[in-house]
């Protein structure tokens, strides 16, 4: 079974990243999504609420699920049996730093491959930093982001902001 693994922080999850998502989910067996864990940020949603967000927004893809994880990558990989990394491409700007990480990668677990999967072009433009940028100043992000990430954003907001 060829499984991947589509690693971010998905903080929060776009219709780009879900685009990315899709893709990888017709080429693979099974797709795992990561939700890196980083102590040394701080995200808007906390790992658990980001793996519940993205769950709801993939059940309808019966080969993908989705997990967290902290540390190196590929340790991740070895524990999921996986070889296969997704990475989306928003802009030719994106490959510098990916090619890096995928030649790290290869480096530390030579059997790991990475797929680039280039976002499409309605997307491109989308970060999450952009998303929780607008929606801070409540703007509308409602054709960015799936319902569920909208409800969480604007629960978000009303938390913070009031």
């Amino acid at each position: 079974m060829r499984i991947a693994v589509y690693p971010g922080s998905f903080d929060p999850l776009t219709l780009g990243h879900l685009d990315v998502v899709t893709r990888g989910a017709k080429m693979f067996d099974h797709v795992v999504v990561a939700v890196l864990v980083n102590l040394k940020k701080t995200p808007l949603f906390t790992s658990e609420e980001r793996t519940a967000l993205i769950r709801e927004s993939v059940k309808d893809l019966p080969n993908v699920s989705v997990d967290s994880f902290s540390g190196l990558l590929v340790n991740y990989l070895q524990e999921k049996q996986a070889t296969v990394i997704i990475r989306g491409l928003r802009f030719i700007s994106d490959l510098e730093t990916e090619l890096q990480m995928a030649s790290m990668n290869r480096e530390l677990m030579p059997e790991s491959e990475t797929i680039f999967i280039p976002t499409n072009h309605e997307f491109s433009y989308l970060s999450s930093s952009l998303i929780k940028e607008i929606a801070r100043h409540r703007g509308d992000v409602s054709r960015f982001v799936p319902g569920n990430v909208l409800h969480a954003l604007r629960e978000k907001q009303e938390e913070r902001f009031g």
